[in-house]
């Protein structure tokens, strides 16, 4: 048999916001690439949907509110239980706050850390315990945005969040690479999500317009983003860590 790096054959990955978007499609994508998948989110009917939409495997799914802190080492423990240990993480769950610095206050800025941040991290402290995780190492991989790059009117609070998450990564790499785990971040530009496609239905042709011009790739798709994911997730990107990938269809060349 051909070795193939990009396999994630026998490898069990916890993938958060797993019922919609980019994370959807990251598990079906690596569900095709031969992972067992546990999905995370709090929307039961989205995600028995997409777990009828993975390729043939050990998959589950937990609904769970992951700010809610206290339960997340009870869940990782139950699914170690049952399915054995973890291999990867996609921390993909993830709220956007749309509001100019007047209009912001802390509760707004504690409930957009939380999700995006804080429970990713929590996750991760958790499910690379020794108990939990396969000790021969893996990968874990966060889903941060180009709005952590550059900035963006209106968007200080999910910014902060973002670019928290590309600088957590790089000191969690540190720590994590004496276990032989890899940690990384995405950062995409415009995806064609169900979200997306809201917002454009609000706005003007122009203003949309204008948005797709600067994109010379054009917007992307969320499985553009789901191979990415398989890519750090993969024996492909054995020495990267550390790292957050850009994947904006040449948003931040200009």
């Amino acid at each position: 048999m051909t070795f193939n790096p990009f396999s994630l054959t026998n490898r069990r990955i916890l993938i958060t916001g797993g019922s919609s978007g980019i994370g959807k499609a990251t598990a079906i994508a690596c569900s095709k690439m031969g992972a067992d998948i546990i999905l995370i989110a709090r929307d039961v009917r989205r995600l028995t949907e997409t777990l009828q939409e993975l390729s043939p495997g050990r998959h589950s799914y937990v609904s769970a509110d992951l700010t809610d802190y206290d339960r997340i080492e009870p869940i990782i423990s139950e699914c170690v239980e049952k399915y054995g240990k973890f291999d990867g993480l996609v921390h993909s769950a993830g709220i956007e706050i749309s509001a100019p610095i007047q209009l912001l206050n802390p509760t707004q800025y504690e409930k957009i850390f939380s999700v995006n941040l804080i429970s990713g991290f929590e996750l991760s402290k958790v499910i690379t315990k020794k108990k939990y995780f396969n000790s021969n190492g893996g990968s874990l991989v966060f889903i941060s945005s180009i709005r952590g790059v550059v900035g963006m009117e209106a968007a200080i609070a999910y910014s902060c969040s973002k670019g928290a998450i590309i600088s957590g990564v790089k000191s969690m790499a540190l720590e994590m690479a004496k276990k032989n785990i890899r940690v990384n971040s995405i950062s995409p530009s415009i995806v064609e999500t169900d979200m997306i496609r809201q917002l454009f239905e609000q706005i003007s042709d122009v203003s949309k317009n204008e948005m797709l011009n600067n994109h010379p790739l054009g917007f992307g798709k969320p499985d553009d983003v789901a191979y990415a994911c398989i890519y750090l997730l993969s024996d492909a990107s054995i020495w990267i860590t550390g790292s957050n990938l850009i994947v904006d269809g040449g948003y931040s060349a200009r």
